[in-house]
């Protein structure tokens, strides 16, 4: 490696699904066709809600967003997955920490999409009549923006203070890519730092979307409940 690396390691060995030949091919064209149908279901859900009128509202742009990430998240991880099943299973130290970098910034990402677009709901049914003033196609546009650079800050800190770990010990990753504790297990070097790091970011990539996912939910169910008409209730929850 070179010497603003900090590690002995050049490349990494990626322990994969299976070490048994016979199931190779089989598990190959599996995961081809589920890659697939993966790319084909997002890229289909962009196409379609690009090209119809009528879908450019606010919930759908959210979950244009969302198709997005979800394609990018596969990409990142199961193109090198597919190629180990008939090559020789390795990643060199640049392409690993990219993998990681990627995957990191799209994981965290849509788990602030899938809180932006419960607050969609939120504001669509119990808040109805302010709904296109609050979800607005600018505000829309700031919270995807404000979703995509969590995503980066968070997967910038933890790429950064992974850069700064020593693997000297071993080089075999027990996992089919590159994520963050398979990693951290092959540290020769303190890793206080990048716990630290893990915890807080964690803590704040999860619990918040959950709240916030929560939150929403219980007031929707509430502003329902609260719904005397049967086909008021039955429109809300569809609105849901």
């Amino acid at each position: 490696m070179a010497p603003g690396n900090h590690s002995a390691v050049t490349e990494f060995i990626l322990a994969g699904l299976t070490e048994k030949p016979e199931l190779q091919l089989p598990l190959f064209l599996l995961f081809l066709g589920i890659y697939g149908l993966t790319v084909l279901g997002n890229l289909g859900m962009m196409v379609l809600i690009a090209l119809s009128s009528h879908l450019h509202t606010p919930m759908y742009f959210l979950l244009s967003s969302l198709s997005f990430i979800d394609f990018c998240h596969s990409t990142v991880i199961t193109p090198k997955m597919l190629v180990s099943f008939v090559t020789e299973n390795t990643i060199s130290y640049p392409e690993c920490m990219a993998q990681l970098y990627f995957f990191l910034v799209f994981v965290i990402a849509e788990c602030h999409m899938l809180s932006a677009m419960a607050y969609d709901r939120y504001v669509a049914i119990c808040k109805p009549l302010l709904y296109n003033v609050t979800m607005s196609r600018g505000v829309c546009s700031w919270m995807v923006a404000g979703v995509y650079g969590l995503g980066l800050i968070g997967a910038t800190a933890h790429t950064v203070c992974m850069l700064r770990v020593n693997f000297c010990r071993a080089n075999r990753i027990n996992q089919y890519f590159c994520d963050l504790f398979p990693l951290l297990e092959l540290s020769c070097s303190s890793i206080f730092i990048n716990e630290t790091v893990v915890l807080c970011l964690s803590t704040f990539n999860i619990f918040v979307p959950t709240l916030t996912i929560l939150g929403s939910y219980i007031f929707i169910i509430a502003s329902i409940l609260r719904i005397r008409s049967a086909q008021g209730r039955s429109k809300a929850f569809s609105t849901c």
